[in-house]
């Protein structure tokens, strides 16, 4: 009997003290929300998200398969991080008022996995680099698309070769879950 008089007595405190306490949370004020980032600061947020796997992806690739395509008429696993990083380079020439070079570097312009890595890595910096020293109001400006001759914004242009990069990683999931390998960005977290 005297267990069951602890019980209701610990029941009874419960009943009590639960609903003080929800009370209590639901006159806290919520903290207010963070401010949105500018629409620049956005950019460059995704910039560096696609930028980080893709430079991954060309640092862990094993480099005897750098040359691996999953049949012959495909570009291989070099030659599609060198193509995404091209066009990241046509942004960013764009973006300084260079006419870009169209001309894609071929495979053989880079000696090793390295080489490549590196072409995506500084790519993808530049590209934040530039972002960033435009702000909202220069990536406004208006330039004149290499491919349609047409004026776009720069702004437009950013998303665009980003966009063309994140297919490109989808692509190169592909090769790696083919290859018998595992993306970086699949395997699980420490």
């Amino acid at each position: 009997m005297k267990d069951l008089g602890k019980k209701f007595a610990f029941i009874l405190l419960a009943a009590v003290v639960i609903p003080i306490a929800s009370a209590q949370d639901a006159t806290a004020k919520p903290a207010a929300p963070k401010p949105a980032l500018s629409s620049s600061q956005t950019l460059i947020s995704y910039w560096n998200y696609v930028g980080r796997k893709l430079t991954a992806m060309a640092e862990d690739f094993p480099e005897d398969k750098y040359d691996f395509k999953p049949n012959p008429v495909q570009r291989g696993f070099a030659e599609q991080l060198i193509h995404a990083a091209h066009g990241i380079n046509i942004f960013v020439e764009l973006g300084k008022g260079v006419k870009p070079h169209l001309d894609e570097p071929k495979r053989s312009d880079f000696k090793d996995k390295a080489a490549v890595a590196e072409y995506v890595r500084k790519a993808f910096a530049d590209g934040a680099a530039l972002i960033a020293s435009k702000g909202d109001s220069g990536m406004n400006e208006l330039v004149v698309d290499p491919w349609n001759n047409e004026q776009t914004r720069l702004n437009e242009q950013a998303w665009f070769y980003l966009e063309h990069a994140g297919e490109h990683y989808g692509q190169l999931v592909v090769y790696y879950r083919v290859a018998g390998l595992v993306p970086p960005e699949s395997r699980p977290k420490k």
